[in-house]
């Protein structure tokens, strides 16, 4: 084997020797493992990946990040079911409010008929008719246009709010 080859293998060999090494550095976890913190019976600070035996006070410093939240999958679920009531109750509200409107509005058109019905009504140089059963017109009295008159305002009045 020629020097040239033996450096090209050294060189194959350590940058295969450099991937191995980085690939065991990412899946390496040294946050996982806790360190404990006491003061011995000499007074002395003593640190530790084994917590101290018997019943001495420690601390654990720098320790693994506390363990995820074990509910976390329903509180989410609960969280999600909530946002879901709220958009259809959202909704539904939204369809109510709509109703309404569609509603008024019809009531809105009927007043306005109902005024003008009135006008026709209290105008007396208009000649009204009304047709009979055969189709044939028949004027209106001044008797029934009164009643009818009072009796559209009463509607206006119950049904419009003046």
């Amino acid at each position: 084997m020629t020097v040239e080859s033996r450096l090209r293998f050294l060189h194959r060999s350590r940058g295969a020797l450099f991937a191995a090494c980085a690939v065991a550095l990412l899946f390496a976890n040294p946050a996982a493992a806790a360190l404990y913190k006491w003061t011995d019976a000499n007074g002395r600070v003593v640190y530790s990946d084994q917590p101290p035996a018997g019943n001495e006070k420690y601390e654990i410093v720098g320790g693994a990040a506390p363990p995820s939240n074990p509910n976390a999958v329903k509180d989410l679920a609960a969280k999600e079911a909530e946002f879901r009531k709220r958009q259809t109750d959202a909704a539904k509200a939204e369809k109510k409010s709509d109703a309404e409107r569609v509603k008024q509005a019809k009531l809105n058109e009927m007043c306005e008929r109902a005024r003008a019905n009135v006008r026709t009504l209290a105008a007396e140089q208009v000649a009204l008719v009304r047709h009979n059963e055969k189709g044939e017109a028949v004027p209106v009295d001044d008797a029934t246009r009164r009643r009818e008159r009072v009796e559209v305002e009463a509607w206006i009045k119950a049904n419009c709010g003046g």
